[in-house]
């Protein structure tokens, strides 16, 4: 009888997907902290605030994910077979993640494209 290797298996996956959100997440709201300044006006400590509750949601989302597909249903017999398995999850996990970036970064454009539409608005007013 083989060793059953999901163990094995379940040791590289958690570390792994721990230490990409990690990256993303830094990467990610420490670029960001730009777009909050700008969309708050210049009020640090709002966009701050604001940056520091959307990191937070973004690790619970994605590690929450990662957490929910983690698991194995059958024994992982070879180690084929755990390069296979942890490929697939690790891969769609990477993809999974690379579309929360992406709309995190949709929402950020978003967020200051509004801000600009009203500080224009405003600013017409002004001067009307």
């Amino acid at each position: 009888m083989k060793p059953d290797l999901s163990f094995t298996a379940y040791l590289i996956y958690l570390p792994v997907v721990i230490a990409l959100t990690w990256y993303v997440a830094h990467i990610l709201f420490k670029n960001s902290k730009v777009f909050m300044n700008d969309i708050f006006g210049g009020k640090e400590d709002i966009a701050s605030s604001t940056n520091k509750l959307f990191e937070t949601g973004f690790y619970l989302l994605n590690l929450g994910c990662a957490f929910l597909v983690m698991d194995i249903t059958y024994d992982v017999e070879s180690s084929r077979m755990l390069m296979e398995i942890l490929s697939a999850k690790l891969g769609g996990f990477s993809i999974y993640l690379g579309i929360m970036l992406f709309f995190n970064l949709y929402l950020f454009f978003r967020g200051r494209r509004i801000a600009r539409q009203k500080a224009r608005q405003a600013q017409a007013l002004r001067s009307a």
